[in-house]
């Protein structure tokens, strides 16, 4: 069975993903995991330390500015799951506005950032990379302030890694997950729109905690 945006889209609403084995292996696999990793939407804080990071590091972020350039770069790792099936189909859904990018630039050189899905009210992220110190953290802050804008009921990560928990990620069972994921796929929320927020108004619209 060939990969294509609409096939892609239907997993996403059953709550499974495609992955690869690595970026040479033209076969590609599902994947619906037992135990799933999440982002409470409305639980997210911002610590103290990447709060002094937004504050003083004078990023530049952008939305869908430059798609291609960030998955191309979280594949650019030694083992990854993209290959170039992948690649491509999700250029497709970002073509049809169902993939997002949000970009983490410095003196205009790409930093860091994330991509993923939307469908519904769920947000499906799929990887980020960090080429600078927190890079990675000051897109995931933006993110999360942006799905909370713009009305997300879910933001899924696939698998919880120790990473993503000490970002403030969680894991729950499949039930659970499968819930979650039909409240969101019911739901409605676009995840243009919203104004990206200054660096101070991101910060007051997130407890800060230690």
């Amino acid at each position: 069975m060939s990969l294509t945006p609409d096939l892609l889209l239907h997993a996403y609403s059953v709550g499974v993903f495609p992955m690869a084995e690595h970026r040479e292996d033209d076969e590609i696999f599902w994947v619906d995991p037992k135990r799933r990793g999440i982002f409470p939407i409305e639980d997210f804080h911002i610590s103290r330390s990447l709060a002094k990071t937004i504050r003083k590091n004078g990023f530049d972020i952008s939305v869908n500015r430059a798609f291609g350039a960030v998955v191309e770069a979280c594949a650019d790792r030694d083992e990854t799951w993209i290959n170039a099936e992948i690649y491509a189909r999700y250029q497709d859904l970002h073509a049809m506005g169902n993939a997002h990018s949000l970009e983490v630039w410095s003196d205009e050189v790409l930093v860091g950032g994330l991509y993923g899905v939307s469908l519904g009210a769920g947000f499906f992220g799929e990887s980020m990379f960090s080429r600078q110190r927190d890079a990675s953290k000051v897109a995931l802050a933006y993110l999360m302030d942006r799905l909370m804008q713009a009305g997300f009921r879910l933001c899924d990560t696939q698998f919880l890694t120790p990473h993503l928990a000490s970002l403030g990620a969680i894991e729950i069972s499949r039930a659970a997950y499968k819930a979650r994921l039909k409240t969101a796929i019911d739901g409605m929320a676009d995840f243009s729109p919203p104004a990206l927020p200054s660096p101070q108004l991101l910060l007051q619209r997130m407890t800060q905690t230690s």
